[in-house]
């Protein structure tokens, strides 16, 4: 430690920051009411996003299917109004589809939605495929990204991670943006769910059902959904060593969860019920 923070241990600017950071950033996330320590800027979280949205691009194959690719951005943007409609994150969305034979898709910070074609067999129709991204887009809109690189931050020490995080005026990105990034999930983890903990799982299954029933999809088909993913062979990690809820946890959840959906869904205009099959 520099003598620097051994002299003004209380007075050092980067420790102010922090204890200010801790009093102040506590966001609230929608329709749970959670509090969540978020000292991340939007503006700065959302450049991550689009950061890695460019790479992603450039790196990842493209859908050239043209009925899969219109079903894909039909979904998206019904579901990414809803959510507009009912939370106001003022994202630019954008919509890409990648040719994996991976069952993925997630929603970077900004509104940047991703979906993998491996995905399309256990969707089925239109309202799985809405769950799915009801679900990814709840994670932005929540801005679970931003909390969990608020936290390692806070454990790391701000001290550790630099204050000139985000200052590449060249607009290229430096180790310590890379380390970020990485943080976060982005860019270096193609093909794996960005790795959330339980808590924001549960919290985007119940805001990415009240979306997908906002934007007309039946959100009793989010149940099935996660029933068959539940079919996916995974490798047998005790639950409380995994970052994401228990199979039979997450359906009962969203069990318990459907009758608030339901009540969207019913004022919902126009209605698409499972929409067309995929």
């Amino acid at each position: 430690m520099s003598n620097y923070l051994h002299g003004n241990l209380w007075t050092s600017p980067l420790l102010i920051f922090v204890a200010m950071s801790l009093i102040v950033s506590c966001a609230t996330v929608p329709h749970t009411g959670r509090k969540q320590l978020n000292f991340l800027p939007d503006k700065d979280l959302d450049a991550l996003g689009a950061r890695s949205y460019s790479e992603l691009l450039v790196r990842e194959p493209s859908c050239n299917d043209s009925k899969i690719n219109e079903a894909v951005k039909r979904v998206a943007k019904r579901v990414s109004a809803a959510a507009e409609e009912l939370d106001h994150p003022g994202f630019d969305w954008k919509i890409h589809v990648v040719d994996r034979d991976i069952p993925n898709a997630f929603c970077l910070p900004g509104g940047k939605i991703v979906v993998y074609t491996g995905i399309l067999p256990y969707v089925k129709n239109e309202a799985g495929l809405a769950t799915i991204i009801g679900h990814e887009i709840a994670h932005a809109v929540a801005r679970h990204g931003g909390e969990r690189l608020s936290q390692q931050v806070a454990i790391q020490g701000i001290s550790s991670v630099g204050s000139e995080i985000f200052k590449d005026e060249a607009g290229k990105l430096d180790n310590k943006t890379k380390a970020i990034i990485g943080a976060l999930g982005l860019g270096a983890t193609i093909g794996v769910l960005l790795p959330y903990s339980r808590t924001h799982e549960m919290e985007a299954d119940r805001i990415g059902q009240l979306y997908m029933a906002k934007a007309g999809y039946d959100p009793s088909e989010s149940i099935r959904l996660w029933e068959r993913m539940a079919k996916i062979n995974k490798p047998p990690i005790p639950v409380w060593l995994s970052t994401h809820p228990a199979d039979q946890d997450r359906i009962q959840n969203l069990i318990k969860l459907l009758p608030e959906a339901q009540k969207l869904y019913i004022k919902a205009l126009p209605k698409y019920g499972l929409g067309t099959a995929l």
